[in-house]
């Protein structure tokens, strides 16, 4: 092991010395790899994408022609791309969540730093697996917690470690899913049922939320965790008369209903990187005909939202409680008409309070002049329209840098740093299941 630690030492040292970008695999070829694999196209002298491992061949050849990567550097398989031993640098793993530690491990073993896809793993026990992993191969893993990079969460961060507001007391965030979102991802989509897809939805897309939360608290580890919520709104027993199976089939109120898959995913042209997943193999430039035949018959995105195989929440609320006595509320929302992220920090000084999609953070303090009740400053933040409020390429940038060896951003994602939200969001799962506070023991 150490000889293979010192072997990658030196191939760094002489590719930095040449100015050679770093050579990536792409492992997992679907919207979130190739999002994070952009970077490449963005930045080409810093990195480039030099193999794709993906089992969907439509998928693997796609990511090869758009980042130009040789039919031998690709495979269907982790196993496959080891075999071959191709000269690779770093890895992001991109797969579907119940993936993560299967394909993992064993590229951490073969000497791999990795960009890793959120949620790390589905329950603590490999959480604490893979974190021994990096550990016994002296590898570097930086988790996809994108929305640290975000410029508006950076300034929070930023005006904390400054001391503005104190030492934090309580944090409030909020997370409200547009209906659309919602409907797609996690009534219709690919993490609708927890059975399949193996997260709870306060891990697929609240782990956001919780690591945020966490970074913010700066290392102090959370003691006890309570949850509540459920799945209300999208059952059978809630379907509007009228409805049917599929939108475009036999549903006689489709033309007014905020859900129809044709509203959504032809005339407004949202989620197509789900929407059309099944009839990819016809092109990129699909007709409105095939778009409309496909949602007719078997594309899932076409079903009813009252009448699919969803069973994560459609609302939680999650409460902490740190080792210092400070407390942690987050709640999800899904089915919203406006989605948006919010947060309020109280402080011993003063509070902070912000929306990402308004970009403004204001902070105020206590003033007790005639006239006054408080003082207060606002602060607009400069927020890029890419995806989680321009983190995304942000985040590769960091892991580009981090592992060449520069010193990480404020927002480093490194694995230790992003245990804590996991293990809240594990805790929470049990706690709503069995409706008591769990204790986190670490």
């Amino acid at each position: 092991m150490v000889f293979r630690v010192m072997i990658t030492l030196y191939n760094k040292e002489k590719r930095i010395l040449m100015n050679e970008p770093l050579k990536v695999a792409l492992v997992g070829a679907g919207n979130r790899g190739t999002v994070y694999s952009d970077y490449a196209l963005v930045e080409p002298e810093k990195m480039k994408i030099a193999a794709v491992v993906e089992p969907d061949s439509f998928r693997r050849k796609h990511a090869a022609n758009k980042y130009n990567v040789p039919e031998a550097n690709c495979f269907s398989t982790v196993q496959e791309f080891l075999e071959k031993r191709i000269k690779i640098d770093a890895v992001i793993n991109a797969t579907m969540d119940r993936d993560h530690i299967d394909t993992a491990l064993p590229l951490l073993k073969a000497g791999y730093d990795m960009l890793l896809e959120k949620p790390i793993c589905l329950d603590k026990n490999d959480l604490y697996k893979l974190y021994e992993y990096a550990q016994k191969y002296s590898r570097r893993i930086m988790v996809c917690h994108v929305l640290r990079y975000a410029p508006f969460y950076v300034e929070i961060k930023k005006r904390i470690l400054k001391g503005e507001i104190g030492e934090i007391i309580n944090i409030q965030t909020e997370e409200n899913v547009s209906y659309h979102h919602f409907a797609t991802s996690f009534v219709r989509g690919k993490w609708s049922n927890s059975d399949v897809c193996g997260s709870k939805i306060i891990m697929q897309k609240c782990c956001h939320d919780l690591d945020l939360i966490t970074w913010l608290k700066s290392g102090i580890a959370p003691k006890y965790v309570g949850s509540l919520g459920g799945l209300m709104k999208y059952k059978p027993e809630n379907a509007p008369v009228g409805s049917g199976l599929k939108c475009l089939a036999d549903c006689i109120i489709e033309n007014t209903c905020p859900y129809s898959a044709k509203k959504i995913y032809v005339e407004s042209g949202r989620w197509a990187q789900y929407a059309w997943t099944s009839i990819e193999h016809l092109g990129e430039d699909l007709t409105e005909d095939a778009k409309i035949e496909s949602l007719k018959r078997d594309n899932p995105y076409g079903r009813c939202v009252w009448h699919c195989d969803n069973n994560v929440e459609d609302h939680q609320a999650v409460m902490i409680e740190f080792e210092d006595g400070s407390t942690a509320v987050h709640s999800l929302n899904g089915g919203v008409p406006k989605p948006c992220r919010t947060i309020h920090i109280t402080g011993e000084k003063g509070e902070l309070i912000g929306n990402l999609e308004d970009a403004c953070i204001e902070i105020r303090h206590p003033d007790a002049r005639k006239g006054y009740e408080y003082s207060s400053e606002k602060i607009d933040i400069n927020v890029s329209r890419d995806m989680h409020g321009g983190g995304d390429l942000r985040l590769v940038a960091d892991f580009v840098q981090t592992i060449n060896g520069q010193t990480p951003s404020i927002s480093s994602t490194n694995l230790k740093d992003s245990i804590y939200g996991h293990l809240i969001g594990f805790a929470a799962i049990d706690a709503m299941e069995e409706r008591k506070i769990v204790e986190i023991e670490i």
